[in-house]
């Protein structure tokens, strides 16, 4: 009898490499000419990011170094969620920067209807933050991964817990 397969559709940011990327970013402004006796700084919690600066110029360069780090290490710049330049102490500006991990209510609902629109003989379900398809044949689930992957999405998604049995 044949057992089911499985996979989950995750989205997720590897943690460290996000605080390795901080840290080059970090070293780079403070090393570089343009942003000596600067207020430019990057502070990261394990959660999300908070970028500080002069001004909306100073902020924006620090963006792009920070972008730039992350692509370096592998960290897709979709997993990035950027909030609004603010007034910060000191005549400085900041702006909060959050990390997507996992998926939204709304996006995994989305994910089980295009599953069950494909007509493809899997079940799909959303379960906390990821969603989890299984079927009987192991081709139905690549042909899965194949839709999931050819769609643009607003957010990186990965497949993890590939289980055939």
């Amino acid at each position: 009898m044949a057992k089911d397969n499985s996979f989950d559709i995750v989205s997720k940011v590897d943690l460290q490499e996000v605080s390795n990327a901080v840290n080059q970013a970090q070293r780079e402004i403070d090393n570089r000419f343009d942003f000596k006796g600067s207020k430019s700084k990057i502070e990261y919690d394990g959660n999300q990011l908070m970028l500080y600066s002069d001004n909306d110029f100073k902020l924006k360069n620090v963006v792009e170094i920070l972008e730039a780090k992350m692509i370096k290490r592998g960290i897709n710049l979709k997993s990035l969620r950027y909030g609004k330049i603010e007034k910060a102490a000191g005549d400085t500006v900041k702006q909060k920067v959050e990390l997507v991990q996992g998926l939204d209510k709304d996006l995994g609902k989305e994910i089980v209807k295009l599953v069950k629109e494909s007509k493809v003989k899997v079940q799909a379900s959303f379960q906390e933050d990821q969603v989890r398809v299984s079927g009987k044949n192991r081709d139905d689930l690549q042909e899965i991964i194949k839709i999931i992957k050819d769609r643009e999405w607003d957010i990186p998604l990965q497949f993890s817990n590939l289980r055939t049995f």
